[in-house]
C-alpha cells in the first residue's frame, strides 16, 4: 500500500516504536480506509479512545526529552493575527493558546484561542520561523 518513503517509524532511545509518520498525500488517498481501522478499534477498546481537546503534552516532553538545538527551549507564542501573544505558554491560566502538535522534528503548532488562527514554529538548528495562518478544519 506504502512506500517506504511515505511511511516512516519512530522509535525512542530503547529502539522502541513510538509511532509511525505517513506523508499526507497517503493519509488523504487512504483516509477514509485509515480511519475506518483507527476508529474500528477505539469503538472495539474504548480505552483506546483519543480525547481530541486534550493537548498532546506527551508529545511535546518527548520533542524536550530530545532537544538538540543550539538554542535554550523557548516557550513563547505569537499571533501574527490578532497580536495575542505569551512568553510562557505552559503557565499561562487562562490559557492563551492550545497545544496542537509537536514533534522530534522540531514542528510545534498552537491554536490561538483568541482568534482561532494556527500559530506554528519551526525549530531549526540555529533559528526558530514563526508562522501563523487560519486554521481550516476537515470534517472526517
Amino acid at each position: 500500500m506504502f512506500l517506504n518513503k511515505d511511511v516512516q517509524p519512530l522509535y525512542n532511545e530503547k529502539g522502541l516504536l513510538q509511532g509511525v509518520f505517513i506523508a499526507a498525500n497517503k493519509w488523504f488517498e487512504n483516509k477514509s480506509e485509515l480511519e475506518a481501522i483507527l476508529f474500528s478499534q477505539q469503538e472495539a477498546n474504548p480505552s483506546a479512545r483519543t480525547v481530541f481537546n486534550e493537548e498532546p503534552l506527551k508529545d511535546w516532553e518527548t520533542l524536550l526529552s530530545y532537544w538538540d538545538f543550539n538554542y535554550p527551549v523557548e516557550k513563547i507564542v505569537k499571533c501574527k493575527n490578532c497580536g495575542s501573544c505569551t512568553d510562557d505558554w505552559t503557565l499561562d491560566d487562562p490559557k492563551k493558546f492550545r497545544l496542537k502538535a509537536a514533534n522530534l522534528g522540531g514542528l510545534v503548532s498552537f491554536l490561538c484561542l483568541e482568534c482561532q488562527h494556527r500559530v506554528t514554529k519551526k525549530h531549526f538548528k540555529d533559528h526558530i520561523c514563526y508562522e501563523c495562518s487560519p486554521f481550516t478544519c476537515q470534517a472526517r
